[in-house]
């Protein structure tokens, strides 16, 4: 997570330059770069960067319209994982807003997984959205009271109003622009949801779905490959080991990332 700094000296360094001069300290707290400066050949640090930091809001400063976006949630029930970002045209502060009908007396959760990447104005409709569509009327009368709540005395709310459970979203997945994630959607690791998508029913693993309904458009690999990369799970790799096998998460040899994986 964080960079290994070695510390050298001297007039030459495999390459590098061993000699800087100038007049200022600046230690950057996100990256961990460092420059130290005093009008004589100085020490030179040399940084094993092992990816940004995940506990940063921001990890591309000064650039602030993207987030690693568990580092801004408050609301207990939405859990997001490592490395998943949000990133908003005007407000990347705007994520629980489009979180909606989310009421703590429904209990639902939104549930995000690691390495994801939400675009700018996907919106998420949970539980509390719902109203009952088997009686001749869908009005929420119960809700305006002043007798009305009479309809619900004694009434198992849960039954009475559809309720889909919790919406998750799998590892390293893509959410395109404006998108909107009904109620209770299972979304499955490395699948990729279309610009203005609205998606209603589960996505199966490494699935690109589009339109309205959203509607499956093709699978990422075969079956076998997709069997494969689960097993593998990279993304639940510690930082280190993932940086050492960048090359391999970032192309389509499934048998190379197999065998790092070993």
């Amino acid at each position: 997570m964080h960079p290994i700094i070695k510390i050298y000296s001297g007039d030459s360094i495999s390459g590098l330059s061993a000699t800087i001069f100038a007049s200022y300290f600046l230690f950057h707290k996100n990256t961990g770069l460092v420059f130290i400066h005093a009008f004589i050949p100085i020490i030179q640090i040399y940084l094993m960067l092992n990816g940004p930091n995940p506990d940063v809001l921001c990890p591309m400063e000064p650039h602030r319209n993207l987030v690693f976006l568990k580092n801004q949630i408050t609301n207990p029930n939405i859990i997001v994982g490592e490395y998943t970002y949000y990133a908003d045209f005007t407000d990347a502060n705007n994520f629980e807003r489009n979180v909606l009908y989310h009421f703590d007396f429904v209990g639902d959760k939104l549930i995000i997984g690691n390495f994801c990447a939400i675009a700018s104005g996907v919106k998420f409709i949970m539980n509390g959205a719902n109203h009952e569509t088997a009686p001749i009327s869908t009005f929420p009368f119960a809700v305006f009271g002043n007798g009305w709540e009479k309809i619900i005395n004694g009434a198992n709310l849960i039954g009475k109003f559809p309720y889909k459970g919790d919406t998750i979203i799998g590892n390293d997945v893509w959410i395109g622009y404006d998108a909107t994630i009904m109620p209770g959607v299972k979304i499955g690791n490395g699948a990729v949801i279309a610009t203005k998508a609205i998606v209603t029913k589960d996505v199966p693993d490494y699935t690109i779905v589009g339109g309205n309904p959203a509607c499956i458009i093709r699978k990422r690999f075969n079956d076998h490959q997709i069997a494969r990369l689960l097993n593998i799970a990279w993304w639940n790799w510690s930082a280190e080991k993932i940086t050492a096998n960048l090359k391999f998460i970032n192309s389509a040899d499934i048998d190379a990332l197999e065998n790092a994986a070993r």
